[in-house]
């Protein structure tokens, strides 16, 4: 019965996802001569944002080193779990809140607004521009917590060596923002990531 009553609620929640606004994504431009060495010596927490904005190129590249498809069979850039696509990653922006679609490198508008001021719990987050919320399912056996852990940290690598500032965050209100999203029965959020320029 539990079974049948969380398809029923993905199968609504694809229903509406469909109608929704989709915003198509340029396709990902990753540095090739970026190192990972490079990467980690650079990684660091940016609490100091400057308020100039993330265009759609770079907002590619960030969605798909955190959970985008690099294998013809549909596999992400993140190890995942007996394979389980169980992530969720929201952005809001300044333009509106958005879910991304992996497999199409799509955004599909979720709200008209952002949520931006719902993460301003600290007053470095003033600035920011663009917030990732990763969100996932709450049972005790699932695995969107480590998937959640393993798209941030990828993030982060990306950030370091593309002179952009970002800090992983949890103090902000999760029900408050779940429920802003309207995720569906059985979804959490986890955690957060604020993207942008660091502050010179």
């Amino acid at each position: 019965m539990r079974k049948t009553m969380i398809l029923s609620a993905a199968f609504g929640a694809l229903s509406s996802v469909a109608m929704a606004e989709m915003i198509e994504l340029p396709a990902p431009q990753i540095d090739e001569d970026a190192t990972l060495y490079q990467a980690l010596m650079d990684r660091h927490s940016v609490r100091r944002f400057s308020n100039r904005q993330i265009d759609r190129q770079m907002l590619s590249n960030i969605l798909w080193v955190a959970y985008g498809v690099n294998r013809e069979d549909g596999r992400r850039t993140i190890p995942t779990a007996r394979n389980e696509k169980d992530l969720s990653i929201y952005v809001t922006e300044p333009e509106g809140t958005f879910l991304y679609d992996a497999d199409a490198n799509n955004l599909v508008r979720v709200l008209d607004k952002s949520i931006l001021d719902m993460f301003q719990s600290q007053p470095f987050m003033a600035n920011v521009p663009l917030v990732l919320i990763y969100a996932g399912s709450t049972a005790d056996n699932n695995y969107a917590i480590m998937h959640a852990g393993s798209a941030y940290q990828n993030v982060e690598l990306y950030a370091a060596t593309n002179d952009l500032g970002c800090v992983v965050r949890a103090l902000f209100d999760k029900e408050a923002v779940a429920k802003a999203l309207n995720l569906p029965d059985g979804e959490r959020v986890i955690v957060s990531q604020a993207i942008g320029y660091e502050e010179e």
